[in-house]
This record gives structure tokens, C-alpha cells and sequence, in this order.
């Protein structure tokens, strides 16, 4: 691809680029789009940069040129054309889905498209699918959904069976590596270890290529497996792994809840032991029951990423029992990971990854407490192998 084009950030997807450069160009366009793929690898980014190109002043060959105002301004989020919706909380409501119905059946304010992205379709409530159903089957002349989810069957089959799939598959470690070098200026060896152990994440990678304290955060959670040998040790890892996420889930709310706010008494004229409006009171505590949800979500989010990490670690210890070559996800703790496979099964640690799954299961769709579910995770983990070897 030539530097500087919209389709830069997609890595490892040079199929799903030849059918939406042709589609932009205007082969097998389509009033509907359902982008899929696991977690990471880009479906957001690609609808954005799909809209970019359909937006784009260049016609043919340069079309997403990534230079151009148009390209510039959908890349930047503020073009007049190209709503994204994205939602901190745990899923997307009616009253929000019919406001972005009623948009799409405005005409453009431009001479070309009006583009509706869905990130995490898959979170829609069972009213907003049905809202949405309707401009789906009977879409503006000018108007173009794209929906963007995990797989198919996160989305209602009546709305998929009205969109055009484009399919992502997860980056290969080489593929991310070379990105990373490209794009962050990392060194070989840590956008090796970022490509790696991030599994194919793009956004993962470049946080562990970016910053040493997420490398630091990464390195105690695959330690635990190798720790996990009494009852004792399961309580302190299922408790030392939820830290963790706290931190990290912190890290990355605290700014934009203090900008919030900040906003906020910006918006009302409030300042610090001043009078503060009527109407103030219930715009912050709306504020504040939207931060907790958020920071309710990115906790969960954190804690998913690092069951993550814990599965590769027994992966990999399955590789190494079968005898499977190549480097390992957690090749840096080789040695942890080979006394793992010496004094265990592979069947043993295929049920402590279902385990694993069992755990996420309760806190993401059945609510169970993080620190119950870990804990409970932790003991069915447990290694008394390692206890006797």
C-alpha cells in the first residue's frame, strides 16, 4: 500500500482492503456493511477507513488517498457525513438507535454519502435492533450503514442477512511486528514481543510497544500460573490479577473523567465555591452514573484482557507437550512455561482454559462479582503437579 493512504492502520487485511477499495470505486456497492472479526483486528478502523474512501476527492486508483479534506476530516472524526457511535456502557439503547434512524434519513450535507458506523453492534438491546431493522430494509438513497462486530451471530439475522459481509482475520505476528516498527518506530525486539504477546490485538500492541508499565502489568499476570500450587497462592493471584486491571482500567478513565467534568462546569459557569445553577445538580449526577458505567466496563475489559494472557500462557504449554514448533506467545518465560507442560496434561490445561472462559462467562454475561469469579477461577487452576514436582 502507498504510504499515507486511509488503509494504513489495517494490518494483515489485504483481502478485506481489495473488496472495499472496489466497492469505493463504486463495484459492488452496497447500502449496508457488517465488518467482523476477533477482537483487535480492526473492524472499527476499517469501516472508518472505508468511509474515508467513499468520502474521498480522488477518483480511481487514488481514491482514499488519506490527504485530501475529506479523507482528513472522516479520519479526524469531524466530518459532517459520517456519524461513529460508540457507547462506554454495556450496550446501546432504543431512544439512541431512533435519533441515529432519524439522521440517516437526512440527504448529505455533502456532494456524496451519509455514513452511519455502529461500533459494538453486538451491544445493541433486542428494541434497538428493531429500530434499526426498519432503515435497514428501506434505506436513504444516500445513506450507508455499517455495523461492526465480533462474528455474524452477534447480530440479529434479519438485519445480516440484508448487509454485505466483510470479514477480518486476526494480523499474523510478522504482520504486526512490521507495523509497529513502521508506524511507532519500535525497536525489532520489543514490537516482536508486542506482535506476540498481544495475540494479534493491534491496539494491544501498541500499547505494550508504546509503554514499559503495561509491559510490567502484562509480565505479573502470566507469572501466575507457575504460582499457583495451594489454596493460598489461588486467593492472592485471583486478588493480585484484579489489582492489576484496576490500575490499568484507572489509568485510562481519569483523564477523560476530569475533562468531563471540567466540561461540564465549564458549561454551566461553575467554579470553585461559586453559586452553582439548578439545573447542575442532576447534569452531574448523570455525568457521574455515565463515569461509573464506563469505568465498570473498562474494568471488565481489563480483567477479559488478562484471562487472555492467562489462556496463552496455557497454550503454550500445550504446544510445548504436543511438540509444536515456532516460538511461543510467552517466549520469554520459556522456563515457566516447560515446567507447566512437564507436570501437568495437555487435557489438564485444556479444562483450566475452560475454566478460564467459565469465569469470563459470569462477569460478562452473567454479572457476577470480578473477585468472586477469579477467585473461584484461581482454585479450578490450581497446580498440584507443581506442588509435587
Amino acid at each position: 500500500m502507498t504510504a499515507g493512504t486511509v488503509w494504513d492502520d489495517l494490518v494483515g487485511q489485504r483481502r478485506a482492503i481489495e473488496a472495499l477499495r472496489a466497492a469505493a470505486d463504486g463495484q459492488g456497492m452496497s447500502h449496508a456493511y457488517l465488518f467482523t472479526g476477533p477482537p483487535g483486528s480492526g473492524r472499527s478502523n476499517a469501516a472508518v477507513a472505508f468511509a474515508a474512501a467513499l468520502q474521498c476527492e480522488r477518483t480511481g486508483a487514488e481514491r482514499g488517498c488519506g490527504s485530501c479534506h475529506e479523507c482528513h476530516t472522516v479520519l479526524a472524526g469531524s466530518h459532517a457525513d459520517v456519524a461513529v457511535i460508540r457507547t462506554e456502557k454495556l450496550s446501546i439503547g432504543v431512544d439512541e438507535m431512533r435519533d441515529l434512524v432519524r439522521r440517516s434519513a437526512l440527504a448529505p450535507v455533502g456532494r456524496r454519502w451519509q455514513i452511519m458506523i455502529i461500533e459494538d453492534a453486538d451491544r445493541l438491546t433486542e428494541r434497538a435492533w428493531n429500530a434499526l431493522l426498519k432503515a435497514i430494509e428501506e434505506p436513504a438513497s444516500r445513506t450507508v450503514w455499517m455495523l461492526c462486530a465480533p462474528t455474524v451471530e452477534d447480530v440479529l439475522t434479519t438485519i445480516r442477512s440484508r448487509c454485505r459481509l466483510v470479514t477480518l482475520t486476526t494480523p499474523t505476528v510478522a504482520d504486526v511486528a512490521a507495523f509497529l516498527s513502521r508506524a511507532d518506530g519500535a525497536d525489532a525486539a520489543v514490537a516482536s514481543y508486542a506482535a506476540r504477546a498481544s495475540q494479534g490485538h493491534i491496539g494491544r500492541a501498541r500499547a505494550l510497544a508504546r509503554d514499559e508499565a503495561t509491559r510490567d502489568r502484562r509480565r505479573e499476570i502470566v507469572a501466575l500460573p507457575a504460582r499457583l500450587v495451594s489454596l493460598r497462592a489461588c486467593m492472592e493471584a485471583a486478588t493480585s490479577l484484579s489489582e492489576v486491571a484496576k490500575q490499568e482500567a484507572e489509568l485510562m478513565t481519569a483523564d477523560l473523567d476530569a475533562r468531563e467534568k471540567a466540561d461540564l462546569d465549564s458549561a454551566y459557569g461553575v467554579v470553585e465555591r461559586g453559586r452553582r445553577p439548578r439545573e447542575y445538580a442532576p447534569a452531574l449526577r448523570d455525568l457521574e452514573k455515565d463515569q461509573k458505567t464506563r469505568a465498570k466496563r473498562r474494568h471488565l475489559d481489563v480483567i477479559d484482557r488478562g484471562l487472555m494472557d492467562l489462556v496463552s500462557v496455557y497454550r503454550d504449554a500445550i504446544s510445548v507437550a504436543l511438540g509444536v514448533p515456532g516460538l511461543l506467545v510467552n517466549e520469554e518465560i520459556r522456563g515457566d512455561v516447560e515446567r507447566l507442560a512437564r507436570t501437568s496434561t495437555p487435557e489438564a490445561n485444556l479444562r483450566r482454559i475452560a475454566a478460564i472462559f467459565e469465569a469470563r462467562e459470569q462477569m460478562l454475561e452473567f454479572n457476577v462479582q470480578p473477585m468472586l469469579a477469579l477467585e473461584s477461577m484461581m482454585v479450578g487452576l490450581v497446580a498440584p503437579e507443581a506442588r509435587a514436582g
